[in-house]
């Protein structure tokens, strides 16, 4: 997936230093997109908590520039993400009380997730390789999934003998019901990207060596997207599944409300009366 010169962060400005580099997640903004890349590939890119907390930043950095216009979630190498790099936890001080194992969830993993599914602006998986356990669960976060004919998403837990954890048991069931979410999650078993197409689990499945052409078509088209309206429309349709009708059309009429008093709401209607392609600035 893109590397480019500049792929392990983002260009210093003239006269200031160059901050140190964290070479297990490259970052660079290409054309209003933010391109996220796991780079432990020697570990099937296991995230470490280093990594969770630079991929938190980066998309609430996401979330706050103008210049963003859409995000990319990647990797490199053979996987995608192959969970959380247990070998990289530090170990517990003294002994473990009731809780801590509840905080560590709730610090780490679950904020990793919570992070893409409250992103204000759209995040495309493009998923290279295995996804399994927490690296699954980050790539259903994301609003659009794109996968290698190669990819493979596995609920690990249960061969562990664990509970699906970073949002799993939220996320799974949304997307495909919960029979479905209980067979993937019961079993453990690999699921080859064709079938999670078929499932609903991904949008897009294309051989390997095209993956990153159609990852930068997609994410090219929501960069140059009315980005407010794309931000409101996700917390929409995030939120639809929580509350009533009643709910949800108040919800609807309060987002059109707030978002045509954006620039690029009135351009966008400007533009069908004049008979033109709209110009969207992301504003």
């Amino acid at each position: 997936m893109p590397v480019s010169g500049e792929a392990a962060g983002t260009a210093p400005r003239d006269g200031a230093e160059a901050a140190p580099r964290d070479t297990t997640v490259l970052h660079f903004l290409d054309g209003g997109v933010s391109w996220i890349t796991l780079n432990r590939p020697e570990a099937m890119n296991a995230v470490t908590r280093d990594q969770r907390e630079r991929i938190i930043a980066l998309l609430a950095e996401a979330s706050a520039d103008p210049a963003v216009r859409a995000v990319v979630l990647t990797a490199t190498g053979r996987g995608f993400c192959a969970g959380a790099d247990l070998r990289s936890t530090p170990a517990p001080m003294g002994e473990r009380v009731p809780g801590d194992v509840a905080r560590t969830i709730r610090l780490g993993a679950q904020r990793l997730i919570a992070a893409v599914l409250d992103c204000e602006k759209p995040v495309i998986a493009a998923v290279n390789g295995t996804a399994a356990g927490i690296g699954a669960h980050l790539a259903f976060a994301c609003d659009l999934v794109l996968a290698a004919d190669t990819a493979r998403f596995i609920e690990v837990f249960v061969r562990r003998g664990l509970v699906p954890d970073g949002g799993g048991a939220y996320l799974l069931p949304r997307l495909v019901g919960p029979q479905r979410a209980k067979e993937l999650m019961f079993f453990g078993d690999a699921l080859p990207a064709a079938d999670a197409e078929r499932l609903g689990l991904v949008n897009r499945t294309v051989p390997a060596e095209e993956l990153e052409a159609l990852a930068r078509e997609w994410a090219g088209r929501l960069a140059a997207g009315p980005t407010r309206a794309l931000a409101l429309t996700k917390q929409l349709v995030n939120a639809s599944l929580e509350g009533d009708r009643a709910t949800a059309f108040a919800a609807e009429a309060a987002a059109q409300e707030i978002n045509m008093t954006t620039r690029d709401a009135n351009e966008g209607v400007a533009s069908f009366v004049e008979r033109r392609s709209p110009e969207y600035r992301g504003r």
